[in-house]
C-alpha cells in the first residue's frame, strides 16, 4: 500500500522526534487534508492523536490571548479553515524552498527547540505571593510553542508590508535553528530563566 503523504507532497514516516518527552505527544501521522473536525474530542489526550500540522492550522485561526484579550483579530484569524489551510500549505512550500529540507521535519524540530521545559506558577502562602518553578507538562509544552509561533508571526506581519506566509515561515525556520530572532525561542529562554531564578 502506498504511503500517505502530507498535503499529497511530503513524507513523514522518516521524521524522528529526538525529545523523548514529546515523542508520544507530537503526532506525525500524515493527512492528505489535515482537518479531522474534532473527531477525537471528549477523549483523554485527544490532541496527541491529531497531526501536528493540523494543530498549527487551528492556531492560525485563533492565535490566542495576549494580556487577556485577542491582540490580533482580523485578516487571517477569522476562523476560516480554508484560509488557514492555504496559509499553511504556502508556508510549508516556502520553508522547503529556503531550507531544501522536508518542511514537516523543520516544523517538528522547531517545536522541539521552542517547547519550554520549565515555567513558573504563583503560590500564595500566608497572604504573601511568590513564584515557584515547575516542570512543564509535555502536552502544554507543544501548545505553548505553537501559540508562540503564531503570535510571533502575527507580530511580524500585522500592520506591516510583510505577509503572514513569509512571517510564519521565517518564525519556524529561526526556531528550528535555535535562532533568537524567533519570538518562540525568546519566550522559551525567558520562561526558563525566570524559572531558574525562582527555585
Amino acid at each position: 500500500m502506498a504511503e500517505l503523504l502530507a498535503f499529497g507532497t511530503w513524507k513523514t514516516s522518516d521524521i524522528k522526534v529526538e525529545d523523548f518527552g514529546l515523542q508520544k505527544y507530537l503526532s506525525l501521522d500524515a493527512r492528505l487534508v489535515p482537518k479531522t473536525g474534532a473527531r477525537y474530542a471528549g477523549k483523554k489526550f485527544y490532541k496527541s492523536k491529531v497531526f501536528i500540522i493540523e494543530r498549527l492550522i487551528n492556531k492560525i485561526m485563533i492565535p490566542g490571548h495576549k494580556s487577556g484579550k485577542h491582540a490580533k483579530t482580523s485578516g487571517h484569524c477569522t476562523g476560516k479553515a480554508g484560509t488557514a489551510y492555504e496559509i499553511m500549505r504556502k508556508v510549508l512550500k516556502l520553508i522547503e524552498e529556503q531550507t531544501k529540507q522536508n518542511p514537516i521535519a523543520v516544523v517538528a524540530k522547531a517545536i522541539e527547540n521552542a517547547a519550554p521545559r520549565e515555567e513558573i506558577v504563583t503560590i500564595e502562602y500566608g497572604g504573601a505571593r511568590y513564584p515557584k518553578a515547575v516542570d512543564c507538562a509535555p502536552q502544554r509544552r507543544i501548545d505553548t510553542a505553537l501559540r508562540f509561533f503564531i503570535q510571533g508571526a502575527y507580530d511580524k506581519c500585522f500592520g506591516k508590508k510583510k505577509g503572514v506566509v513569509p512571517a510564519l515561515a521565517e518564525e519556524l525556520i529561526a526556531a528550528s535553528r535555535m535562532d533568537s530572532r524567533s519570538l518562540a525561542i525568546q519566550k522559551k529562554l525567558e520562561l526558563e530563566r525566570q524559572a531558574d531564578s525562582s527555585r
